[in-house]
């Protein structure tokens, strides 16, 4: 692993650049190859934004024309561990009826969120409802529910970069990484 310093704060790497990038080819073929149909993307917004921009762009190379929507849900607030509520802040305005929908989250951790979410839409006539995320944080599941897709296992550390953040800051990144001294 390597380490850069960003504003006085050591960053350990975890999954660099390049590496997102492969893998974020490989679950675009993986989606693709479950041939879904009429399929809207929703992101769920902040954390997930970079991470659906790129599989979007991934999904097109796939060969996929999926449309896109977005929902802001709230589990954290300026937390770094949820508060066990989840709350929809912006919701979709697309109609999910007798559609395949792929919800992309950054990170599943409680699962209280992305269950939320994938209920949420099943509930609204959705035909299935995948899921997607970058990270996989298992040891702290609330919910029950696994990730569809899923980039990497993520240690037992609060992440940030990537389009994750640490009280507003570090969204930018173009890796994942952690702070080792906040």
């Amino acid at each position: 692993m390597t380490a850069v310093k960003i504003n006085g704060h050591h960053i350990e790497v975890l999954f660099d650049e390049q590496t997102i990038a492969a893998r974020v080819a490989d679950i675009a073929a993986e989606v693709a190859a479950c041939a879904p149909q009429r399929l809207l993307v929703v992101a769920v917004l902040k954390g997930s934004f970079i991470f659906a921009a790129d599989l979007l762009r991934a999904f097109h190379r796939a060969g996929l024309l999926p449309e896109v929507d977005f929902m802001m849900l709230a589990s954290y607030r300026d937390k770094t561990v949820s508060s066990g509520q989840v709350e929809i802040l912006r919701d979709i305005q697309t109609d999910v009826s007798d559609r395949d929908v792929l919800l992309i989250d950054d990170i599943l951790e409680s699962g209280r969120t992305l269950a939320f979410a994938k209920d949420l839409l099943a509930a609204r006539g959705a035909r299935h409802v995948y899921t997607a995320v970058l990270l996989d944080k298992p040891g702290y599941r609330a919910g029950d529910i696994d990730a569809d897709f899923k980039g990497f296992d993520c240690p037992d550390k609060f992440v940030v970069g990537y389009g994750m953040d640490m009280g507003h800051a570090y969204r930018e990144l173009p890796f994942v990484g952690y702070v080792t001294n906040p």
